[in-house]
C-alpha cells in the first residue's frame, strides 16, 4: 500500500507540490491515482482534448458514495511568502497554491476511504479551473454509459468560511453571460443629426436592465442579481459621435428562472429598445439545488458529530462542478475554509485536513454501511 493514502497531510503536499495550473496536469493525477490503487481502487483514465481526468471505483457495501474534485489550479501569481508549488509547512499550517482549493480536500477523501469500507468512487478532473469543457461533464457521460452513476456524490470545494463545518453547499445560483452591441452611424459632435449615436441608444436599455428586481429570492437563494460588468466604445477622441457600443453584463440566477427565460426577457428589452442590436448569450451553468433528503442529512449529521457544528446549508458564491452533476444524482459540496482559494499565500491549516479526513471517514461509514 502506497503510504500517501493513509496520510492527508503527506498526500496534500505532495499533490501541491505539483505544477497543475490548467490544463496542465503535472504529474498530479498519477500521484492521486497511484494512492488509489494501493486501496484497492480501479483506475480508469479518462483523457479528453488536453485534459487530463480518471474515474475510480472500490466495489463494497451499501449505496455508492463519489467524491468529486479537481486537480488543477489557478495561476498562483505575485507576492508570496513561500513558493507556491513547495509545500511548505509552518507553525501547522501548509502553504501553496491548491491547498485549499482543492488538493487538501483530495487528500482527505482518500485518507478517509483508506480507513473506511463501502463502495466509493473518486470523478477527479483537471479542467474545473478553466473552461470546465472537457473535464467532469464528459467524465459524467462516460460513467452514464458504463453504468457508474453514484447515489450521492460530494464535492470537496472549500464550503467553510469562519471554521470547519460551517457551511455546506446545497445547490449553487446559476450564471449567464450577455454581451450587446447597440450599432449606430458614426459623425461629428457638432453635427449630431448628421448620426446616430450608438451609447445614446445603449444607455436607457441599461439602464432599464439594471432597475428590475427580477425576484425576491427564496427560502434556499438569494435574490438573482443582474450586474454591468463592461460598456465600451473605443473613442480615442472627444469630437466623434460612436458608431457602435457594447456592453456586458452577468446574471447571478436562482431557480425561479433559467438560462432560457432569462435569455427570452433579455431578447425581449433589446428588441424594444434597438430591433438591430445584437444579442450575445453564454449560459455557464444553470440553477440547482439538492432538496433536504437522507443524503444531507448524513452529511451533516457526519459533520455535526466531528466538529460539533450544525452546518448551515446555502446556495452562495459562484459556480462549481456541482452543477454537472445535479444533472445526474443528488450532489452536495463540502470541503475546507476558503479564505485563502485563488489568495497569494493560500494555506490550508494541518489540523483543519485531519479534522475534514475524519468526517469524510464518518460519511462513508454512514452512507455506505
Amino acid at each position: 500500500m502506497n503510504p500517501l493514502a493513509l496520510d492527508p497531510v503527506a498526500l496534500a503536499r505532495a499533490l501541491v507540490r505539483c505544477h497543475s495550473v490548467t490544463p496542465a496536469d503535472g504529474g498530479a493525477q498519477g500521484v492521486l491515482s497511484h494512492a488509489l490503487e494501493g486501496l484497492g481502487f480501479v483506475v480508469t483514465r479518462l483523457r479528453f482534448g488536453d485534459i487530463e481526468n480518471f474515474f475510480a471505483e472500490r466495489p463494497g457495501p451499501g449505496p455508492h458514495l463519489c467524491f468529486a474534485g479537481h486537480t488543477d489550479v489557478v495561476p498562483p501569481g505575485e507576492g508570496w511568502a513561500h513558493d507556491p508549488f513547495a509545500a511548505e509547512e509552518l507553525q501547522g499550517i501548509i502553504y501553496g497554491r491548491g491547498a485549499v482549493d482543492m488538493k487538501g480536500s483530495i487528500a482527505a477523501f482518500t485518507a478517509a476511504v483508506a480507513a473506511v469500507p463501502g463502495h466509493v468512487s473518486f470523478l477527479i478532473t483537471g479542467d474545473e479551473e478553466g473552461e470546465a469543457v472537457d473535464g467532469t461533464v464528459k467524465v459524467l457521460e462516460w460513467m452514464q454509459t458504463a453504468r457508474k452513476i453514484p447515489d450521492f456524490c460530494v464535492v470537496g470545494e472549500p464550503t467553510s468560511q469562519a471554521r470547519l463545518g460551517d457551511v455546506v453547499k446545497v445547490g449553487r445560483r446559476g450564471s449567464l453571460n450577455a454581451r450587446i452591441t447597440m450599432p449606430g452611424r458614426q459623425g461629428h459632435a457638432a453635427y449630431p443629426h448628421l448620426a446616430d449615436n450608438a451609447v445614446h441608444k445603449l444607455v436607457p436599455l441599461l439602464a432599464e436592465l439594471a432597475a428590475v428586481k427580477l425576484d425576491e429570492g427564496n427560502a434556499f437563494f438569494p435574490p438573482s442579481s443582474l450586474q454591468i460588468t463592461t460598456v465600451d466604445v473605443g473613442n480615442p477622441v472627444t469630437n466623434v459621435i460612436p458608431g457602435l457600443a457594447t456592453a456586458g453584463l452577468n446574471i447571478r440566477f436562482n431557480d425561479q428562472h433559467s438560462g432560457a427565460s432569462l435569455t427570452a426577457w433579455l431578447r425581449e428589452v433589446v428588441d424594444r429598445h434597438a430591433a438591430e442590436a445584437e444579442l450575445g448569450v453564454k449560459i455557464s451553468g444553470e440553477a440547482f439545488l439538492t432538496r433536504p433528503g437522507p443524503e444531507i442529512e448524513i452529511l451533516t449529521s457526519a459533520i455535526s458529530a466531528v466538529t460539533g457544528i450544525t452546518p448551515e446549508r446555502n446556495t452562495a458564491g459562484g459556480t462549481s462542478d456541482a452543477r454537472f452533476i445535479a444533472r445526474y444524482c443528488p450532489v452536495a459540496e463540502f470541503g475546507l475554509v476558503g479564505a485563502t482559494m485563488h489568495k497569494v499565500n493560500e494555506a490550508v491549516p494541518i489540523q483543519d485536513l485531519l479534522q475534514l479526513t475524519e468526517v469524510y471517514k464518518t460519511l462513508v461509514g454512514a452512507f455506505c454501511r
